[in-house]
């Protein structure tokens, strides 16, 4: 019986798997955030009307136009990012978004999440940019359709140096 080993480093397996959890800790946020936006309903239940209303309140120009913007991001791009389809796009609309929330609102409660400061928005903000820097990772739909037309890419050369 032979034993095999993998060619590649602990570190090569930690940058495709790293990523994983860095979706699926700010995928699941998104998805929270926008079923309370979009549904009302969950933890963070607020509805559209509601979100609105919040945006009017802080100056928000079409604040309707603009909670069904931010709601559905969060909603269809925590989706996005949790199957891992668009991600390095997604993360950069959800970056722009958390901080536009940390500038708008919670910049001048200070820093403290309890307090509604700036923690949470700020940190959600920084990993959506990890995940534009670092790509889907491994376990997602970007990296199987990556696999699937390198084998198809393989194939067809294979065929032509056969002729």
């Amino acid at each position: 019986m032979e034993l095999r080993h993998s060619t590649k480093r602990p570190s090569e397996t930690a940058a495709r798997w790293s990523p994983v959890f860095i979706r699926l800790a700010l995928g699941i946020t998104m998805v929270v955030a926008g079923v309370g936006k979009v549904f009302a309903t969950g933890p963070k239940a607020m509805g559209i009307e509601g979100f609105a209303g919040f945006l009017a309140s802080l100056g928000v120009p079409l604040p309707t136009i603009m909670a069904w913007g931010v709601g559905l991001l969060e909603l269809v791009g925590g989706i996005l990012l949790l199957v891992g389809l668009a991600v390095r796009i997604t993360s950069a609309l959800i970056a722009i978004d958390m901080f536009v929330a940390t500038v708008l609102y919670h910049l001048p409660n200070g820093y403290p999440a309890g307090s509604d400061g700036i923690e949470l928005t700020l940190v959600l903000s920084l990993i959506a940019v990890a995940l534009v820097l670092s790509g889907p990772g491994a376990l997602s739909i970007e990296q199987a359709l990556s696999d699937q037309e390198d084998r198809t890419r393989d194939s067809s050369q294979s065929r032509a140096t056969d002729r």
